[in-house]
């Protein structure tokens, strides 16, 4: 490690600027930078991770910007992670609350896996919709617009999860589920045997991807079957599933509900299925 990852700490201090000082930290030339480049791009077969001493003072000098390729051997040439460098350049940490904030029609996964993130956002209010132990103080950990202090989950121990959006055409979890909400999904692969629930927050949710998309849904299984179980009150109907046409992804943890977007009240016409069209096993 170099050790200078406060070099990139500053938004104010251009990128090249930043490069610059990377490599006069290691006492490397331009011509020793672009020597050892042009190494790279034969173990990678190919000329375009190699930098020029020309082309790598242009990029000092802000007069042009680095490939995808450039950038990698620079991180190898700098000991730094291309993640830290793509962050001189570009603010990483918006891909995630951008693509929160876009009306998509379908449910699906979303992955944004992060090393260096210190809070996890969530713009709504966060809530369980089924029991985890070690995480119920996450869960009573609710504020709108607010963030989750990520020491906090790993003192809980909470397992990595995923996040599914919900589609703004999906309803088959309405009320209980908002379309355009966000949920946390926790690994599991098989459905929990049926037991008496206290309230529908108790029973677990899950998160299923059939051959035509992804679904959100209580579930059941029989005589090899599944059984995609959605609210009463949202009039979409049960979907079912031989167990060769469907893949369970995870058990809903948490919920970021969405309020006042002045679509939750549309709802689907009654008896249509939430967001896709799936075949049923005959």
């Amino acid at each position: 490690m170099t050790g200078d990852s406060s070099t990139l700490s500053s938004r104010t201090t251009k990128p090249g600027e930043c490069l610059r000082r990377i490599r006069t930290r290691l006492g490397l030339t331009t011509r020793k930078v672009a020597e050892l480049t042009r190494s790279i791009a034969v173990e990678q077969r190919s000329d375009d991770f190699s930098l020029s001493h020309a082309r790598l003072v242009q990029i000092e000098n802000e007069a042009s910007m680095p490939s995808l390729q450039k950038l990698f051997s620079l991180s190898c040439v700098y000991g730094i992670s291309v993640e830290k460098l793509f962050s001189i350049y570009l603010h990483l940490d918006s891909a995630e609350r951008l693509h929160a904030s876009m009306a998509l029609p379908k449910t699906h996964l979303a992955s944004f896996e992060k090393t260096t993130k210190k809070t996890i956002p969530f713009p709504a209010h966060l809530s369980a919709t089924s029991p985890a132990s070690e995480s119920e103080v996450v869960n009573h950990f609710t504020q709108a617009w607010g963030e989750v202090p990520a020491p906090l989950l790993e003192h809980l121990k909470v397992p990595q999860s995923r996040y599914g959006f919900i589609g703004l055409t999906d309803y088959t979890m309405y009320p209980l589920i908002r379309p355009g909400s966000v949920v946390q999904i926790q690994e599991c692969h098989r459905v929990a045997k049926p037991v008496r629930y206290r309230s529908e927050f108790d029973r677990p949710i899950y998160f299923l991807e059939s051959r035509a998309g992804y679904i959100c849904s209580w579930c059941e299984t029989s005589g090899g079957r599944l059984f995609s179980i959605p609210h009463p009150l949202s009039s979409c109907r049960p979907q079912v599933f031989n167990s060769s046409q469907v893949d369970i992804l995870g058990r809903v943890t948490g919920v970021a509900l969405r309020f006042g977007d002045g679509f939750a009240h549309l709802g689907p016409r009654k008896g249509e299925h939430a967001t896709m069209d799936v075949a049923t096993a005959g």
